[in-house]
């Protein structure tokens, strides 16, 4: 299972101290929508730029446009992209051409997506590289949210999937046992006292 850092910071600048502190250990650096979104693509190609053999991952969260606004994040350095699952297919279709064309490859995001096992086989079927079983900030903070739901999403789709939602040192070894590819540490990691060592901590913790 591969580790992936999801960087929800505002600056080009936190996000380069904060991948050159836990790129070691961590297979993924992820750029967080808001981080896309406050820098622009400047950000994607600064962070491939430090770290030419990690995969950089653009949480751009296409919902229209895909093949154009995937080009774009592949050209600016992105080794992967977000659309999302709630997207018509001819998006995430979209976007999956761009990637063929770059060698890239498209994750798509079940924020949001009711019937999550049902649409993670219908994109996997669009050529999507995986699905991203996803509980949002907003979601994790309600009351009664439990990560075992985005789990057995994952376990149920059989299809490859990663997982994003409340991953931590106590959590990581259940993202496991459920067969996820990628495990995704935010808060985690970002939040931590020693973000170092977070990330030292969860890579250990991975079987």
């Amino acid at each position: 299972m591969k580790l992936q850092v999801a960087i929800d910071l505002l600056t080009t600048e936190a996000a380069l101290e904060l991948a050159g502190k836990v790129a070691e250990h961590v297979d993924i650096i992820e750029l967080g929508t808001p981080l896309v979104k406050s820098e622009g693509l400047s950000a994607i190609t600064a962070i491939k730029n430090a770290h030419p053999d990690k995969i950089v991952f653009a949480d751009l969260k296409t919902m229209d446009a895909g093949e154009l606004e995937a080009d774009i994040a592949f050209k600016a350095g992105a080794d992967l992209i977000t659309v999302l699952g709630a997207a018509d297919d001819s998006t995430i279709a979209g976007a999956v051409q761009a990637a063929k064309a770059h060698s890239k490859g498209v994750v798509v995001d079940l924020i949001g997506v009711k019937d999550k096992v049902t649409r993670a086989k219908e994109v996997r079927a669009l050529g999507a590289k995986f699905v991203e079983m996803h509980a949002g900030l907003d979601e994790q903070a309600q009351p009664g949210y439990n990560l075992n739901v985005l789990l057995s999403a994952g376990e149920e789709a059989r299809v490859p999937f990663s997982v994003a939602g409340g991953v931590n040192l106590s959590t990581i070894e259940a993202v496991q046992r459920a067969g996820a590819d990628v495990a995704v540490a935010g808060g985690a990691i970002y939040s931590a006292a020693d973000p170092e060592l977070a990330a030292k901590e969860l890579r250990a913790a991975i079987i």
